[in-house]
């Protein structure tokens, strides 16, 4: 037998389905062959490690254009640079659309900023505007270059769709076979809750969970399941922060919709109290949907276990702290409605659930590779490239001590923002190397990947996001431009 380029020896694997002791063989940039005693040119122990798939965080915000110029702080560069120190060897980020404009240059100038990627990547295609132009000219050209989902938010100034604009979205994906990804929270209940917060002088960063209860996030999942049900397009629900969103997904789920739903690290770990802390220091903690409390939390654990969530992103979206583009962007007196939300989370997001997850028994590590690696690659389109390990596959491993106990700081995110929510926290299990396409660009917590090696993952047509041939009356109305 001739020897493989690259031998993982030793460890064990864990796929989506088992755990066993083997030797990985790979040649050039994919995986050859499992097996016993492989020969190798060249070796690397993993004995007492675990050998997963590299993740697949299908939800980021990286280097994100702005209405005002600029993008988000978070680069291609230092953004890849913490994914892959944490375990992450791919990512979905987004190329967005301004109201008014087309999305067409926008996506130009995203695929030339994300060449200096060093992890795989591929793009959501945000809608703000729909368009006839952009509906029925520009979204058959974006799904045909390998942009396969379409991003709508039902809330936020100046990105949120109406129910009518969201029934357009939906209509030009079942054309297109692309799969819709939907922020779920009542625009107008935000606005009016908002504005008496405000009225009443509550303008700290803790009002923000207040200005968003969980049944404003609820009741636009169920709204937009109802409509995505009505245009028989299939649909992903972004960020479920509790267990009565996953519940409207269940029921969905039930009645042989293709709906899912995600979650991300910060529901887990984060609480409403995280932004009630003196001066503007809650505004680290700021997203939406908010996270909620302690029973939220284990609440979600069940719905991971049972399925119904069965992807856990980072929903990274790094704004500084102390930075003038950052959570101060407007001042550092600002009330809590113009205080810009998102965490940073690429480093953290394996690590949070596997020491949540795993390490404290709610869940098993094939569950563990599947909520991070297999399925949102299987949901995006990108398994079996990404998110497994078989012959065949791109050799994106990461080799985990499952015993390793770190403190999270900022300095181990290695992102370019000034803060991380999670500093001081202690988890059990981290990544000690990360492989990509077969090349070690992570060892110890260096990364020594080249700018400029990551590759664009385009998506062509598959089968899990095609509709599933029920509509109203036998009448399918996206076979209309209206």
């Amino acid at each position: 037998m001739a020897d493989y380029d690259l031998v993982v020896a030793g460890g064990t694997v864990v796929t989506q389905s088992d755990m066993f002791r083997a030797d990985i063989g790979i040649i050039g940039e994919r995986i050859a062959a499992i097996g016993l005693d492989l020969p190798g040119v060249r070796r690397i122990d993993a004995h007492g490690l675990w050998v997963m798939p590299g993740g697949v965080d299908s939800h980021c915000h990286i280097e994100q254009l702005q209405a005002g110029g600029g993008a988000d702080e978070e680069t291609f560069t230092t953004g890849s640079i913490s994914a892959l120190a944490g375990g992450t060897t791919s990512v979905v980020t987004f190329s967005t659309q301004f109201k008014g404009g087309d999305i067409l240059v926008p996506l130009a100038e995203y695929h030339r900023r994300a060449r200096a990627a060093m992890v795989d990547y591929t793009f959501h295609q945000i809608i703000t505007d729909a368009s006839d132009e952009v509906m029925f000219n520009q979204v058959p050209q974006v799904v045909a270059s390998g942009v396969r989902s379409l991003k709508v938010f039902l809330t936020y100034d100046p990105l949120h769709l109406d129910d009518r604009q969201f029934l357009r979205v939906l209509a030009a994906a079942r054309r297109t076979g692309a799969l819709v990804t939907v922020h779920c929270e009542n625009y107008e209940a935000i606005r009016w809750r908002t504005a008496a917060l405000l009225a009443d002088g509550r303008t700290a960063p803790k009002y923000h969970a207040w200005s968003r209860p969980s049944m404003i996030e609820r009741e636009a999942a169920h709204r937009a399941i109802a409509l995505a049900e009505m245009v028989d397009q299939p649909i992903q629900i972004f960020h479920v922060s509790c267990p009565e969103v996953a519940d409207e997904i269940a029921r969905a789920q039930a009645r042989g919709l293709k709906v899912w739903g995600e979650t991300c690290p910060q529901y887990f770990v984060l609480s409403a109290a995280h932004m009630d802390r003196p001066g503007f220091e809650g505004a680290k903690f700021m997203c939406s949907p908010a996270p909620r409390d302690a029973a939220a939390s284990e609440g979600l654990w069940d719905v991971v276990r049972k399925g119904t969530l069965d992807i856990v992103s980072s929903d990274h979206s790094g704004w500084g702290y102390d930075t003038p583009v950052g959570k101060r962007v407007n001042g550092s007196d600002a009330s809590f409605r113009d205080i810009p939300n998102g965490v940073p989370g690429l480093a953290a997001r394996l690590p949070i659930v596997f020491s949540e997850g795993v390490s404290k028994g709610r869940i098993d590590p094939c569950q563990f590779v599947r909520l991070t690696a297999t399925n949102p690659a299987r949901l995006f389109g990108l398994y079996p490239r990404k998110g497994g390990i078989a012959p065949g596959a791109d050799a994106d491993l990461v080799l985990w001590d499952p015993t390793k106990k770190v403190t999270l700081t900022n300095q181990t995110m290695q992102h370019i923002i000034d803060y991380t929510p999670y500093e001081g926290m202690e988890v059990t299990g981290w990544p000690v190397a990360t492989l990509r396409r077969g090349e070690v660009v992570m060892r110890d917590g260096k990364v020594q990947a080249e700018p400029g090696s990551g590759q664009f993952l385009a998506r062509g047509p598959y089968d899990l996001i095609k509709p599933t041939g029920r509509v109203p009356d036998g009448f399918d109305a996206s076979a209309f431009l209206v």
